[in-house]
């Protein structure tokens, strides 16, 4: 039901944004918007878990003596690793590629949404900039779910380094002012935003098979490690973010542009989500640090992986939305 509701933004939050601010939207924004946020999703997922389980290896009580080994579920302790989760990443391998594959056929033909077979122009996507790093994400995605399914799955972290790259690249052609800054802002953006909501939701399914296993310790410990890093994950998404925001629209122009055009309005909603995963994360280290029962902190963590869905989903809404004018 969450994943419904999720999809809805990307699909319904094209029409609803440009309501009333005289700005087209382009063929299929929805559709565009609906790829864009499962390809989000499906970087999120396997990022965190290669960073949730790097951090588990570091936790006191939950690690047995020995060299690391392929995680199989029910063998871990025996192969000297602390027990994990069923890995979601051969999923989201298969997710990104189908939502890759379909955005690279967009831009085959275009940027219009194909009505056929016939209207897709496969060698015409290595012609241009745009094209290539779509073809680029389709080849990643198809590497990641193989490294995911191999004996070192930790490898993926390559193909998944270079989605983030072409993402960075794509959301900054050549034609704007400083590209290269833009994507770098995108770039650290991304990234942090990747092993924040991939880690949590990782973290807490952890902190699930862990529970009478390990017990309360190994668990706060793990949730408590999470949260340091997330606090500086928060500082440079916000930092990055609010850069990236008034090269988009000049700080004279800022007011007025997020409530008078379509990527404003969408913007407004993200840093009004983004505000709210802020203060669930807070309310979850407060009581880490001060209930009886640390583990109590998963209720509001949980509901901040929900919060962070839809950040996710409003990401991808942002991408399909034209850009607003540098008044």
């Amino acid at each position: 039901m969450l994943v419904a509701l999720a999809a809805l933004i990307p699909l319904l939050g094209p029409s609803s944004a440009l309501h009333g601010t005289g700005e087209a939207a382009a063929p299929g924004a929805g559709g565009v918007a609906l790829l864009r946020t499962a390809l989000f999703a499906a970087l999120c997922v396997p990022v965190g878990e290669l960073f949730v389980n790097r951090l588990a290896r570091s936790v006191p009580g939950a690690f047995v003596n020995g060299p690391p080994a392929r995680s199989v579920p029910g063998t871990e302790e025996a192969a000297g690793r602390p027990a994990v989760p069923c890995s979601w990443s051969p999923f989201a391998a298969v997710t990104g590629f189908v939502a890759a594959l379909g955005l690279a056929s967009v831009v085959a033909t275009g940027y219009l949404v194909p009505d056929g077979l016939s209207d897709i122009d496969v060698g015409g996507l290595y012609a241009s900039r745009d094209g290539k790093l779509a073809l680029l994400e389709v080849n990643a995605f198809l590497a990641a779910g193989l490294c995911a399914v191999s004996r070192r799955p930790v490898t993926q972290l390559w193909p998944l380094g270079a989605v983030v790259v072409a993402e960075a690249l794509r959301a900054h052609p050549t034609t704007e002012h400083t590209p290269l800054t833009g994507s770098g802002l995108t770039l650290v953006h991304l990234t942090c935003a990747a092993l924040w909501t991939g880690g949590l939701l990782h973290a807490l399914r952890t902190l699930r098979r862990w529970h009478g296993r390990y017990g309360t310790q190994a668990g706060a410990a793990l949730l408590g490690l999470y949260a340091r890093v997330a606090t500086v994950l928060l500082a440079a998404i916000t930092a990055t973010g609010v850069w990236s925001s008034l090269r988009r629209m000049p700080p004279e122009t800022v007011l007025q542009q997020l409530t008078a055009t379509a990527y404003g309005r969408a913007l407004l909603a993200k840093v009004l989500l983004v505000a709210a995963v802020a203060a669930l994360a807070l309310w979850a280290r407060r009581r880490l640090r001060r209930a009886a029962d640390p583990l109590s902190a998963c209720a509001p963590a949980w509901a901040e992986v929900v919060a962070l869905g839809l950040v996710v989903a409003v990401s991808g809404l942002l991408t399909a939305l034209p850009l607003p004018i540098r008044w």
